[in-house]
């Protein structure tokens, strides 16, 4: 058992012992001198009690963790627990202001003040202020709902343990009818407690989201960096928790991996602000007005499982031509594989809304894994120099290092090879020079499969 579950339980079960013993007290002096006043005291405190042992019973279901059958725990115990009071605290004031009004009507009732009177209302005060502080202390600490409640009412009979004790006084000095109206004003003390109580409890049992909470999620979400707008965002308020499950907006031109970040990150913020609080958020990928061409066909693209790259986009007077590459599964059948860029050039042609001419170019792309062997030292020697001879023909390219060469069961060569470039070189040309070598290589060495050249700053750390 947790230091918050202890704590909730102690305070709780002492409330019980306290709201006992004053109700037997009040009772008992009730009886013997006839006041109005005090029975109403007595019946508020048997109602206290109930409701303390209700309390009790509450925060020891409450603290269940949730289970197959209750997905969000058992908090909502103790909203139960405090709606229950509330029929008692409204039943309570109902009586006291039936049989008050019935005396008055009668011409008032004989009450003998006594000082055993005066002492149990003062013990009353006594002990209603110091289970109120205890009550609201662990409330505060652990957000109960239900000791909140507990805590309200020894609050409201701290005033209505005074009122009856001027009542006793006024009732001393000859003035009958003043017992009888405290009585009142005690019923109408504990209407209104009932009455905030009970709002209070409906609105968490209706899920109510509790006010400006709204406001504190939607402030911190928006700071965080990706996210547009909130689309939707429900809050289920159970006992010291709250449960928050939100939609985002995100720019669709986002990598899945990045969105998902989005989102921990909103979680944790939440968390940070909101300890007692389980969010979950969903995103949902939306066309921003900034988006280029080149973002919306390769967002296009991955919406068929295609990467789309080399896009280029041109126009003729109001006629928009755009091509590019797109990679294709290799192991398709050339049917299969234009059916697919046909169902993508679709799409492309929704996506722009006009008239648009698409050319797309298609790359296989392969799944295969090569068991490669390394080459003698004197191929790999022949090898290297061809390549070294081929890239010193190149302008631009400074120097060409890590060349590592393999032989693939088809007796294919496989070259990676590194390259060096001036630092203000832009990177559209480097590609240039880089498909150049690529091409002179393939030409010398006609058994190459396969070149991957680096090309990185002149003196760049590998």
């Amino acid at each position: 058992m947790s230091s918050h579950e202890q704590k909730k339980q102690s305070v709780a079960l002492s409330s019980v012992s306290a709201s006992l013993l004053l109700t037997t007290l009040k009772l008992v002096v009730g009886l013997m001198t006839g006041s109005i006043g005090i029975l109403s005291e007595a019946a508020h405190s048997a109602m206290d009690f109930g409701a303390a042992a209700l309390t009790w019973f509450a925060v020891r279901i409450s603290d269940k963790p949730a289970d197959e059958k209750h997905h969000y725990g058992h908090t909502k115990i103790e909203s139960v627990t405090a709606l229950i009071e509330t029929g008692l605290l409204f039943l309570t004031s109902a009586w006291v202001v039936y049989e008050a009004v019935k005396r008055l009507m009668e011409g008032g009732h004989e009450v003998e003040v006594t000082w055993y009177a005066i002492a149990v209302v003062i013990i009353s005060i006594v002990v209603d202020i110091s289970r109120a502080r205890a009550l609201k202390k662990v409330a505060r600490e652990t957000g109960s709902q239900a000791l909140e409640a507990d805590a309200l009412h020894f609050s409201s009979d701290i005033l209505s343990s005074a009122v009856v004790l001027v009542g006793l006084v006024f009732v001393h000095f000859g003035l009958g009818w003043a017992d009888a109206v405290a009585g009142i004003f005690v019923a109408i003390l504990v209407g209104h407690a009932a009455w905030e109580l009970g709002r209070k409890t409906i609105d968490v049992l209706v899920d109510a989201a509790p006010e400006g909470l709204s406001e504190q999620i939607e402030e911190i979400t928006s700071e965080v960096p990706g996210v547009v707008a909130i689309e939707k965002m429900r809050i289920k308020p159970a006992g010291p928790f709250v449960f928050i499950d939100m939609t985002v907006s995100v720019s669709r031109t986002l990598a899945h991996e990045k969105v998902q970040a989005i989102c921990r990150e909103v979680e944790s913020q939440l968390k940070s602000a909101l300890p007692e609080s389980d969010t979950t958020v969903h995103a949902r990928p939306i066309a921003l007005n900034g988006e280029t061409v080149t973002e919306r066909v390769h967002v296009v693209g991955l919406n068929h499982n295609m990467h789309a790259h080399n896009i280029s986009t041109s126009l003729s007077g109001e006629r928009k031509q755009i091509t590019f590459d797109v990679e294709v599964d290799g192991r398709l059948t050339i049917r299969e594989a234009h059916e697919a860029v046909t169902a993508l050039e679709k799409e492309l042609h929704d996506e722009f809304d006009g008239e648009l001419d698409i050319c797309i170019h298609m790359d296989p792309l392969r799944h295969e894994e090569r068991h490669t062997s390394e080459l003698s030292a004197e191929e790999a020697a022949r090898v290297s120099k061809i390549i070294r001879e081929s890239a010193a023909t190149i302008p631009g390219i400074e120097d060409v290092h890590e060349i590592r060469l393999r032989r693939t069961e088809h007796d294919r060569l496989c070259i990676t090879l590194h390259c060096a470039f001036a630092d203000d070189i832009l990177l559209e040309n480097v590609h240039n020079l880089t498909s150049r070598l690529e091409g002179i290589i393939y030409q010398t060495l006609p058994e190459t499969g396969r070149i991957i050249v680096h090309a990185e700053p002149l003196y760049a750390q590998d």
